[in-house]
């Protein structure tokens, strides 16, 4: 099974961003367009900790400034090659960090990632899917 299958399977449509800035920017624009904003937003970000222009942690600072009333709605998985337990663990202190899940991202993964339901109770939000 491929990536697509999986996205057609969970009624999933990509929106790819090369880096971080265009996905902030993205998101600025949704804010201040009230009409499109449930039509356009994600249901799961997947996150690389090492981008252009910004990383992962970056992105999360920009995110919280961010202000549309379904934010919390939106699972923010980092994707990373490193399994530092310091980066792990800062992601999990991130509030919008849903889980870390590490390279390569497989079909397995990403199919744990959409049948598991995230469990929104303190420090109980936050997944590991190494």
């Amino acid at each position: 099974m491929n990536f697509e299958i999986i996205f057609q399977k969970h009624k999933i449509l990509d929106k790819l961003f090369n880096n971080a800035v265009s996905a902030i920017s993205f998101f600025q624009l949704l804010e201040n367009n009230t009409r499109i904003k449930t039509l356009a937003l994600p249901d799961v970000i997947l996150l690389d900790i090492n981008m252009p222009k910004m990383n992962g942690f970056s992105f999360f600072e920009e995110f919280k400034h961010l202000d549309f009333c379904n934010k919390n709605d939106i699972q923010v998985y980092l994707l990373s090659s490193s399994m530092c337990p310091n980066d792990i663990l800062r992601a999990q202190k991130e509030t919008y960090c849903a889980g870390y899940i590490t390279k390569p991202l497989t079909v397995d993964k990403l199919e744990r990632l959409l049948n598991e339901p995230v469990v929104l109770k303190y420090q109980e939000h936050f997944k590991k899917i190494i």
